[in-house]
């Protein structure tokens, strides 16, 4: 009996209809790029400092000394959040005395801003911080939008292959899409930010499903040699590429409605392709659609220029061909010995900061030194060449070796940060730049090495738990960011030394490259320091009981 790469190889594997699939699928992930960064320029916050009423009946002088002074930066700037106590301004400019000279600031009591804050129009126009007055007291609520965002995200990869398993990819592909640009458009009506911030959770959940089962159609569809670069090039680099289109549409227009608006309208241009992607005739057959899954396979013979077989699959022989039931795991199999509960554990640990410092490097972009829209570009488009690297290492060098150095280089030069002098803002931006790249590398590298480290029994569900990890460190990467408000270097230390420790623990993985992906646990290779363990078992057994060699005489 034929399987189905067998019963479909006449199409060839890359013909038009190969070429037009990856490019529509890579193609609709383009609005997850811009919508999964937008935080960076709806929830940023400008310079602000607290309003003085234009009737508090202050002399030009005490107006211009109104807001007392604090260090930051290791410079004395204007409080964002205190203000001297109005009542008693008053009354010292009506008495005449000066400021600095007749009274000391320092001495004056002080208040939080009572009437509000006026916010700075250099960087944005309006934000929901300025539309909702998301600073000082109410400032946790910014770090928690972005937090919220990927908890939907989280929920969504939960729900997103379920879903497709049982309606199908084409529809779920569809539908994760129209969540994800109509909730988006709801959001430009938000009253408060606490319904911001639900439709915003909404939106997570529609842009991980349509990234997710983008992947699976195209996966199902195209054949062994197109699958590698389409996981690891196709959908990444457009990805990129809509991640790149973010700042642009954020440069032009600095209202954050509107900007919602400009990211909305893309969303749109999919519609179409409901009558070009086709859906997966490997889910189609698993359903026991046969005739549907070969008006797919004629048509893409047809578009591909190839003649079909007459009879694509005999349907007596299709009732035979249903995947074996397999033996039920469970996620206690994840720690079911010390080795693989060993692999688990780091397995965790890697995917978790990853995505600490993959996240945490995206969303500080308007904290680096200079322009915040050129730092947010430059971030984006260091991500194609990390793909291309991260595709070249996997095909041509050893899994570990290859990890630990992107990871150490990505540490170390986020940690070299704090050394560089103030006056070197271009080197700052470029270890920042440099640390992204090799991060952004590893992120690509880790779903390869993952499905190589587990048996086929598990491997799903190992896939599901490293990538809820992954989930859990994006959920907590904007308080990473918020640590700048303490220490402009704070998040950079902990994101490169988290990112030098998961490099070391990637050395004490079992190698996979150039190995078959392990079918049972008896398979899978050993941490390493269990490896050696065994290996020095074993020769002190040898010495103790030699084996004796009986030769004829």
């Amino acid at each position: 009996m034929r399987d189905y790469e067998a019963a479909t190889a006449f199409l060839g594997e890359w013909g038009r209809f190969q070429r037009l699939v990856f490019f529509l699928l890579s193609a609709s992930t383009i609005p997850n790029g811009f919508n999964g960064m937008s935080a960076v320029f709806l929830a940023g916050t400008p310079e602000h400092r607290c309003v003085v009423p234009g009737g508090a009946n202050l002399s030009a002088e005490w107006l211009n000394a109104s807001i007392p002074l604090e260090l930051r930066g290791g410079q004395a700037v204007p409080s964002r959040c205190r203000r001297y106590r109005l009542a008693a301004l008053t009354n010292l400019s009506a008495l005449g005395l000066r400021p600095g000279s007749d009274v000391e600031l320092e001495s004056l009591e002080q208040e939080p801003c009572r009437d509000g804050w006026e916010y700075s129009r250099d960087v944005y126009r309006s934000t929901i911080v300025t539309e909702w007055n998301l600073v000082c007291e109410d400032d946790w609520k910014v770090p928690l939008t972005t937090s919220l965002f990927f908890v939907g995200v989280l929920i969504g990869s939960f729900i997103s292959g379920q879903l497709s398993d049982r309606f199908g990819r084409k529809n779920i592909l569809f539908l994760t899409m129209a969540v994800q640009t109509a909730f988006s458009f709801l959001q430009i009506f938000s009253i408060s930010w606490e319904m911001f911030t639900v439709l915003f959770l909404i939106v997570g959940m529609g842009q991980i499903s349509n990234y997710v089962v983008a992947f699976i159609l195209g996966t199902e569809i195209l054949g062994k040699s197109v699958r590698i670069i389409f996981s690891t090039l196709g959908i990444c680099i457009f990805f990129a590429i809509g991640y790149m289109l973010l700042p642009l549409f954020a440069y032009f227009i600095r209202d954050w409605q509107m900007l919602l608006l400009a990211l909305t309208i893309p969303g749109l241009f999919c519609i179409p392709l409901w009558w070009i992607i086709p859906e997966s005739p490997r889910w189609l057959i698993s359903q026991g659609r046969y005739k549907e899954a070969e008006v797919i396979i004629r048509k893409a013979a047809k578009i591909n220029g190839v003649p079909a077989p007459e009879v694509l699959f005999d349907t007596a022989e299709m009732q035979d061909w249903k995947p074996q039931q397999q033996q039920k795991a469970i996620l206690l199999d994840l720690f079911r010995t010390r080795n693989i509960a060993t692999i688990t554990i780091m397995s965790l640990l890697l995917w978790f900061f990853t995505s600490v410092g993959y996240f945490g490097l995206s969303l500080s972009t308007p904290n680096w030194h200079g322009n915040a829209y050129i730092n947010c570009f430059l971030s984006a488009v260091i991500e194609v060449p990390a793909y291309v690297i991260a595709w070249l290492l996997l095909r041509c060098l050893p899994r570990r070796y290859s990890l630990a150095g992107i990871f150490f280089l990505g540490g170390g030069v986020v940690l070299f940060i704090q050394l560089v002098p103030a006056d070197f803002n271009v080197l700052s931006v470029g270890l920042v730049m440099l640390g992204k790249f090799g991060i952004t590398a590893a992120f690509s590298m880790l779903y390869v090495y993952n499905v190589e480290l587990y048996p086929t029994l598990v491997r799903n569900m190992a896939v599901g738990a490293t990538s809820t990890a992954s989930r859990l460190g994006s959920i907590i990467a904007p308080y990473f960011v918020y640590l700048d408000a303490y220490d402009k270097y704070l998040p950079y230390i902990l994101m490169g030394s988290l990112t030098v420790l998961i490099g070391i623990l990637t050395l004490f993985l079992p190698e996979s490259y150039g190995n078959s992906l392990p079918e049972s646990f008896e398979q899978m290779l050993k941490v390493k320091c269990f490896r050696n363990r065994q290996q020095t078992t074993g020769i002190r057994n040898a010495k103790e009981s030699p084996k004796v060699l009986v030769t004829p005489l």
